[in-house]
């Protein structure tokens, strides 16, 4: 049986969580948020390693080597490039691991400009609002896509052709 394992991404300005905003954000740090997700993930049998990086490449980088550094799937939080990093969105749809896309506030409750993803179109699924605990929702949707069976261009969602 394979090992399970997830990647955790965190785009830019999270790692100021705690301190960003705690009137939408929370206090929680993200140290504490990484220290919620891998104690869940041991509970469930699955190895999480969280990265974050206020680098578009870097995140873009550790999605298309997910597979190859032996991740089943991602949890991504693309921070600001959520609505408007292509490059992003391609590297998520280019990937055979699935990615869930997750918001710690509700981004569809806040500013117009908040409310379009470029990267829900072709991410697995998407969860928002929920705090820290969207990243934990993250997890369990891995799961229940039976991490470790990811088919080629699992993100891409069909569409059909008109």
């Amino acid at each position: 049986m394979p090992v399970r394992s997830a990647l955790v991404l965190h785009g830019p300005n999270l790692n100021l969580l705690g301190t960003r905003e705690p009137g939408v954000y929370g206090r929680v740090t993200l140290g504490e948020v990484d220290r919620l997700l891998r104690e869940h993930g041991r509970r469930r049998g699955l190895r999480v390693e969280c990265r974050q990086s206020n680098l578009e490449g870097e995140l873009i980088g550790w999605l298309q080597t997910a597979r190859r550094d032996g991740f089943s799937g991602v949890v991504l939080n693309p921070g600001a490039f959520t609505h408007y990093s292509i490059a992003l969105r391609d590297a998520v749809s280019a990937i055979d691991v699935p990615v869930v896309e997750v918001h710690l506030s509700n981004v569809h409750g806040r500013e117009e400009f908040r409310r379009h993803s470029v990267i829900a179109a072709v991410a697995r699924g998407q969860i928002a609002g929920f705090g820290p605990q969207s990243y934990v929702l993250g997890l369990e949707a891995l799961l229940a896509l039976d991490l470790g069976h990811g088919r080629p261009r699992v993100n891409q969602r069909r569409r059909p052709l008109v």
